[in-house]
């Protein structure tokens, strides 16, 4: 028996594939843009908004309705991850193309104990919880200063779209 993404999505809360709701800015700028961008994967007309409230910027543009995805300016996206420590549905990460050749920096949410430090070993996981690559926690924000962290974590360029958390490796 074969599904569709929504089907899915909706039976198991994975995103499997590119749809509606998924916000990502062009290659080219992505690549030029030191800092990274958002990208939200959120695909269900849900009413949440926190992505939008929390932005400094104005990147993550305002909802016609409660209920709407996010769209993003990307022209106005600094990669300030604060969008990334406030969305409850961990949908929200940014990946940064221009932080060295070959490489990506992803800002991942990270709400789990211990408490992450720089150089603890992470194991990033893909949509389905599956290890993917072994890297260590480059940078530690805490955007609000309320003990949600967002990790920095390097993964092969080629794993960007594949990586959307990080679990302590031991």
């Amino acid at each position: 028996m074969s599904f569709t993404n929504d089907e899915l999505l909706y039976n198991s809360g994975v995103l499997t594939g590119p749809r509606d709701g998924v916000a990502m800015p062009g290659e080219e700028a992505w690549k030029a843009k030191r800092g990274g961008y958002v990208v939200i994967e959120c695909p269900q007309r849900i009413p949440c908004n926190p992505c939008h409230t929390s932005c400094p910027t104005g990147a993550v543009l305002p909802f016609a309705d409660i209920n709407d995805v996010p769209k993003v300016d990307y022209s106005k996206c600094t990669g300030c991850a604060r969008c990334v420590a406030k969305c409850p549905g961990l949908a929200c990460f940014v990946v940064d193309l221009a932080w060295k050749e070959g490489w990506a920096l992803m800002k991942l949410p990270y709400e789990i104990l211990p408490k992450p430090v720089k150089g603890m070993e992470v194991d990033c996981l893909d949509r389905q919880g599956r290890i993917v690559f072994r890297s260590s926690i480059e940078q530690v924000l805490e955007p609000f200063k309320d003990r949600t962290f967002v990790v920095a974590v390097p993964v092969p360029y080629g794993l960007k779209d594949d990586v959307r958390a990080v679990r302590v490796v031991g």
